[in-house]
Protein backbone atom coordinates (compact mmCIF):
# COMPACT_ATOMS: atom_id res chain seq x y z
CA UNK A 1 0.00 0.00 0.00
CA UNK A 2 1.27 3.60 -1.24
CA UNK A 3 1.92 6.14 2.09
CA UNK A 4 1.46 8.46 -0.54
CA UNK A 5 -2.04 7.30 -1.50
CA UNK A 6 -2.82 7.10 2.30
CA UNK A 7 -1.88 10.67 2.63
CA UNK A 8 -3.92 12.15 -0.53
CA UNK A 9 -7.37 9.91 1.02
CA UNK A 10 -6.63 11.67 4.48
CA UNK A 11 -6.38 15.10 2.74
CA UNK A 12 -9.51 14.77 0.43
CA UNK A 13 -11.31 13.70 3.27
CA UNK A 14 -10.45 16.67 5.58
CA UNK A 15 -11.01 19.17 2.86
CA UNK A 16 -13.71 17.65 1.08
CA UNK A 17 -12.85 18.56 -2.13
CA UNK A 18 -10.42 17.35 -4.50
CA UNK A 19 -9.38 20.63 -5.74
CA UNK A 20 -8.28 22.10 -2.71
CA UNK A 21 -6.77 18.67 -1.74
CA UNK A 22 -4.63 18.88 -4.68
CA UNK A 23 -3.81 22.25 -3.48
CA UNK A 24 -3.11 22.13 -0.49
CA UNK A 25 -0.19 18.84 -1.41
CA UNK A 26 0.84 20.99 -4.25
CA UNK A 27 0.12 18.35 -6.79
CA UNK A 28 -2.64 18.31 -9.97
CA UNK A 29 -6.37 17.16 -9.43
CA UNK A 30 -5.66 14.91 -12.18
CA UNK A 31 -3.36 13.40 -9.83
CA UNK A 32 -5.33 13.78 -6.94
CA UNK A 33 -8.20 11.33 -8.67
CA UNK A 34 -5.24 8.75 -9.79
CA UNK A 35 -4.27 7.96 -6.28
CA UNK A 36 -7.80 7.47 -5.01
CA UNK A 37 -8.75 5.50 -8.25
CA UNK A 38 -5.50 3.58 -7.90
CA UNK A 39 -6.26 3.03 -4.14
CA UNK A 40 -9.85 1.69 -4.40
CA UNK A 41 -9.00 -0.31 -7.05
CA UNK A 42 -6.41 -2.46 -4.76
CA UNK A 43 -8.83 -2.47 -1.64
CA UNK A 44 -11.78 -3.05 -3.96
CA UNK A 45 -14.32 -0.91 -2.12
CA UNK A 46 -15.25 2.99 -2.51
CA UNK A 47 -13.77 5.15 -0.78
CA UNK A 48 -15.25 8.36 -1.75
CA UNK A 49 -19.02 9.95 -3.14
CA UNK A 50 -18.38 13.03 -5.39
CA UNK A 51 -20.86 15.12 -5.63
CA UNK A 52 -22.40 18.19 -6.10
CA UNK A 53 -21.41 19.08 -2.46
CA UNK A 54 -17.75 18.01 -2.57
CA UNK A 55 -16.30 14.36 -1.84
CA UNK A 56 -17.47 12.56 1.33
CA UNK A 57 -15.98 9.00 2.51
CA UNK A 58 -18.72 6.29 2.26
CA UNK A 59 -18.90 4.16 5.60
CA UNK A 60 -16.14 1.66 4.79
CA UNK A 61 -14.36 4.62 3.87
CA UNK A 62 -14.29 6.47 7.35
CA UNK A 63 -13.25 2.86 8.50
CA UNK A 64 -10.19 2.86 6.39
CA UNK A 65 -9.54 6.58 7.16
CA UNK A 66 -9.45 5.20 11.01
CA UNK A 67 -6.41 2.79 9.74
CA UNK A 68 -4.96 5.22 7.57
CA UNK A 69 -4.64 7.78 10.20
CA UNK A 70 -3.12 5.52 12.61
CA UNK A 71 -0.66 3.96 9.89
CA UNK A 72 0.50 7.78 9.18
CA UNK A 73 1.24 8.48 12.34
CA UNK A 74 3.16 4.95 13.16
CA UNK A 75 5.10 6.59 10.14
CA UNK A 76 5.48 9.99 11.26
CA UNK A 77 7.32 8.36 14.59
CA UNK A 78 9.43 6.19 12.44
CA UNK A 79 10.54 9.32 10.58
CA UNK A 80 11.38 10.95 14.08
CA UNK A 81 13.30 8.25 15.78
CA UNK A 82 15.32 8.09 12.48
CA UNK A 83 15.53 11.54 12.64
CA UNK A 84 17.10 11.42 16.14
CA UNK A 85 19.30 8.89 14.92
CA UNK A 86 20.83 11.35 12.34
CA UNK A 87 21.54 14.24 14.65
CA UNK A 88 23.28 14.28 18.37
CA UNK A 89 19.80 14.89 19.94
CA UNK A 90 19.11 11.21 20.39
CA UNK A 91 20.73 7.77 19.36
CA UNK A 92 22.89 5.23 20.72
CA UNK A 93 26.60 4.01 20.80
CA UNK A 94 27.34 1.00 21.78
CA UNK A 95 30.94 0.02 22.99
CA UNK A 96 32.52 -3.32 23.83
CA UNK A 97 35.84 -2.85 26.21
CA UNK A 98 38.24 -4.98 27.76
CA UNK A 99 37.86 -4.90 31.55
CA UNK A 100 40.67 -2.53 32.84
CA UNK A 101 39.83 -0.05 30.48
CA UNK A 102 36.28 -0.69 30.83
CA UNK A 103 36.62 -0.12 34.93
CA UNK A 104 39.46 2.76 34.52
CA UNK A 105 39.51 4.85 31.65
CA UNK A 106 36.23 4.73 29.99
CA UNK A 107 33.71 5.91 32.73
CA UNK A 108 34.89 9.60 32.56
CA UNK A 109 34.98 9.59 28.99
CA UNK A 110 31.22 8.40 29.10
CA UNK A 111 30.14 10.75 31.64
CA UNK A 112 31.91 13.69 29.75
CA UNK A 113 29.87 12.75 26.78
CA UNK A 114 26.34 12.13 28.24
CA UNK A 115 26.77 15.70 30.36
CA UNK A 116 26.94 16.87 27.04
CA UNK A 117 24.45 14.99 24.97
CA UNK A 118 22.22 13.68 27.67
CA UNK A 119 19.60 12.14 25.33
CA UNK A 120 21.90 9.97 23.58
CA UNK A 121 21.90 6.34 25.18
CA UNK A 122 25.87 5.08 25.55
CA UNK A 123 25.91 1.30 26.75
CA UNK A 124 29.44 -0.44 27.93
CA UNK A 125 29.97 -4.54 27.87
CA UNK A 126 33.19 -5.88 28.80
CA UNK A 127 34.92 -8.78 27.08
CA UNK A 128 38.11 -10.20 26.46
CA UNK A 129 39.99 -8.47 23.31
CA UNK A 130 38.83 -11.41 21.24
CA UNK A 131 35.61 -10.83 22.22
CA UNK A 132 35.66 -7.01 21.45
CA UNK A 133 36.63 -7.62 18.12
CA UNK A 134 33.71 -10.59 17.42
CA UNK A 135 31.29 -7.98 18.92
CA UNK A 136 32.61 -5.44 16.34
CA UNK A 137 32.47 -8.04 13.13
CA UNK A 138 28.91 -9.41 14.42
CA UNK A 139 27.17 -5.80 14.55
CA UNK A 140 26.98 -6.03 18.63
CA UNK A 141 28.96 -3.14 19.06
CA UNK A 142 29.81 -0.03 17.03
CA UNK A 143 33.25 0.73 18.85
CA UNK A 144 35.72 -1.66 20.48
CA UNK A 145 38.26 -0.69 22.85
CA UNK A 146 41.47 -3.28 22.56
CA UNK A 147 45.33 -3.61 23.19
CA UNK A 148 46.89 -3.12 19.93
CA UNK A 149 48.29 -4.39 17.19
CA UNK A 150 45.08 -6.46 16.24
CA UNK A 151 45.78 -9.35 13.37
CA UNK A 152 42.43 -8.80 12.22
CA UNK A 153 42.16 -6.75 8.77
CA UNK A 154 38.67 -6.44 9.33
CA UNK A 155 39.18 -3.78 11.38
CA UNK A 156 40.05 0.13 11.74
CA UNK A 157 42.45 1.15 14.75
CA UNK A 158 43.83 4.25 16.46
CA UNK A 159 45.70 4.31 19.06
CA UNK A 160 44.32 6.32 22.04
CA UNK A 161 46.17 5.81 25.37
CA UNK A 162 49.80 3.84 26.34
CA UNK A 163 49.37 1.28 29.67
CA UNK A 164 52.89 0.74 31.17
CA UNK A 165 53.89 -2.52 32.50
CA UNK A 166 54.97 -2.43 36.01
CA UNK A 167 56.27 -4.88 38.56
CA UNK A 168 54.50 -5.22 41.78
CA UNK A 169 56.49 -6.33 44.79
CA UNK A 170 54.71 -8.08 47.78
CA UNK A 171 55.28 -6.47 51.36
CA UNK A 172 58.52 -6.34 52.77
CA UNK A 173 60.04 -4.50 55.24
CA UNK A 174 63.12 -3.97 53.40
CA UNK A 175 63.79 -0.98 51.21
CA UNK A 176 63.42 -1.55 47.66
CA UNK A 177 65.77 0.65 45.41
CA UNK A 178 63.64 2.93 43.18
CA UNK A 179 65.35 1.17 39.99
CA UNK A 180 65.64 -2.59 39.81
CA UNK A 181 68.08 -4.91 37.99
CA UNK A 182 67.00 -8.26 36.37
CA UNK A 183 68.97 -9.87 38.48
CA UNK A 184 67.38 -8.58 41.08
CA UNK A 185 64.21 -9.49 39.90
CA UNK A 186 64.70 -12.54 38.96
CA UNK A 187 65.28 -13.49 42.86
CA UNK A 188 61.12 -13.52 42.83
CA UNK A 189 58.41 -16.14 41.92
CA UNK A 190 55.87 -14.65 39.78
CA UNK A 191 51.97 -14.78 39.46
CA UNK A 192 50.91 -14.39 35.54
CA UNK A 193 47.53 -14.41 33.58
CA UNK A 194 46.48 -17.31 32.36
CA UNK A 195 46.26 -17.22 28.18
CA UNK A 196 46.44 -13.62 28.43
CA UNK A 197 48.04 -11.79 25.55
CA UNK A 198 49.68 -9.42 27.65
CA UNK A 199 51.10 -12.44 29.43
CA UNK A 200 52.92 -13.38 26.30
CA UNK A 201 54.67 -10.01 25.76
CA UNK A 202 55.54 -9.87 29.38
CA UNK A 203 57.60 -13.79 28.34
CA UNK A 204 58.44 -12.34 25.52
CA UNK A 205 60.12 -8.95 27.03
CA UNK A 206 61.83 -11.03 29.72
CA UNK A 207 63.48 -13.38 28.22
CA UNK A 208 65.70 -10.31 26.60
CA UNK A 209 66.89 -10.28 29.92
CA UNK A 210 68.56 -13.18 29.68
CA UNK A 211 67.34 -14.41 33.46
CA UNK A 212 64.67 -17.23 33.92
CA UNK A 213 61.30 -16.01 34.54
CA UNK A 214 60.30 -18.26 37.55
CA UNK A 215 56.50 -18.06 37.29
CA UNK A 216 54.65 -19.56 40.73
CA UNK A 217 50.87 -19.24 39.64
CA UNK A 218 48.64 -18.78 36.86
CA UNK A 219 45.45 -17.11 37.72
CA UNK A 220 42.43 -16.17 35.13
CA UNK A 221 41.86 -12.03 36.82
CA UNK A 222 43.79 -9.23 37.75
CA UNK A 223 42.69 -8.37 40.70
CA UNK A 224 43.16 -11.63 41.93
CA UNK A 225 46.77 -11.78 40.92
CA UNK A 226 47.46 -8.02 42.94
CA UNK A 227 45.46 -9.64 45.58
CA UNK A 228 47.64 -12.91 45.65
CA UNK A 229 51.18 -10.78 45.58
CA UNK A 230 49.64 -8.42 48.30
CA UNK A 231 49.33 -11.68 50.59
CA UNK A 232 52.91 -11.93 49.71
CA UNK A 233 51.92 -15.56 47.56
CA UNK A 234 54.84 -13.98 44.41
CA UNK A 235 55.52 -11.04 42.69
CA UNK A 236 53.70 -9.75 39.33
CA UNK A 237 53.87 -7.94 35.77
CA UNK A 238 50.61 -6.07 34.83
CA UNK A 239 49.75 -2.97 32.67
CA UNK A 240 49.14 -0.47 35.67
CA UNK A 241 45.48 -0.14 34.70
CA UNK A 242 45.22 -3.99 34.89
CA UNK A 243 46.78 -3.65 38.68
CA UNK A 244 44.52 -0.98 39.99
CA UNK A 245 43.37 -0.57 42.28
CA UNK A 246 46.85 -1.48 44.10
CA UNK A 247 47.42 -2.25 48.17
CA UNK A 248 49.04 -0.04 50.02
CA UNK A 249 51.31 -2.72 51.18
CA UNK A 250 52.41 -3.06 47.58
CA UNK A 251 55.64 -2.22 45.97
CA UNK A 252 55.23 -0.48 42.33
CA UNK A 253 58.29 -0.47 40.12
CA UNK A 254 59.02 0.28 36.31
CA UNK A 255 60.92 -2.93 34.58
CA UNK A 256 64.55 -2.29 34.16
CA UNK A 257 63.73 -1.71 30.35
CA UNK A 258 60.68 -0.10 30.26
CA UNK A 259 57.28 -1.75 28.70
CA UNK A 260 54.13 -0.72 27.60
CA UNK A 261 50.85 -1.49 25.59
CA UNK A 262 49.17 0.65 23.37
CA UNK A 263 45.41 0.95 23.78
CA UNK A 264 43.27 1.33 20.93
CA UNK A 265 39.56 2.06 19.46
CA UNK A 266 38.60 -0.12 16.81
CA UNK A 267 35.40 0.19 14.68
CA UNK A 268 34.30 -1.12 11.19
CA UNK A 269 35.43 0.09 8.11
CA UNK A 270 33.08 1.40 5.43
CA UNK A 271 30.28 1.26 7.60
CA UNK A 272 27.93 4.24 8.00
CA UNK A 273 27.46 5.22 11.73
CA UNK A 274 25.54 7.29 13.43
CA UNK A 275 26.73 11.01 14.42
CA UNK A 276 26.45 9.90 18.21
CA UNK A 277 29.09 6.85 16.88
CA UNK A 278 31.41 9.23 15.06
CA UNK A 279 31.35 11.84 18.16
CA UNK A 280 32.09 9.46 20.80
CA UNK A 281 34.81 8.17 18.63
CA UNK A 282 35.96 11.99 18.37
CA UNK A 283 36.21 11.71 22.08
CA UNK A 284 38.25 8.97 22.53
CA UNK A 285 40.62 10.45 19.97
CA UNK A 286 40.95 13.47 21.02
CA UNK A 287 39.44 15.04 17.63
CA UNK A 288 36.57 17.11 16.01
CA UNK A 289 35.36 19.14 18.90
CA UNK A 290 37.56 17.22 21.40
CA UNK A 291 40.87 18.34 19.48
CA UNK A 292 43.17 19.95 22.04
CA UNK A 293 43.32 24.16 21.68
CA UNK A 294 46.77 24.23 20.27
CA UNK A 295 47.01 27.84 22.03
CA UNK A 296 46.66 25.95 25.37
Amino acid sequence: MNIGHLRILMAVANHGSFSTAALNLGISQSAVSRAIAALEEELGVSLLTRGRFGARATLVGERILTHAREILQVRESMEQEVNLEKSLQGGRVRIASFRSVATHLLPPQIAQFSRLHPQIEVTLTEKDPTGVEQALLEGQADLGLVPLPRSSEDLETWEIARDEFVVLLPPTTQVIPERLTWKALSHYAYILYNYAECTSVVRSHWQKSGYLLKVAYEVKEDSTIVSMVSQGLGAAILPRLAALPIPDDVTVRSLPIPLERSIGVAVLPDVLYSPAVFSFLDLLRGTGRFAADPRG
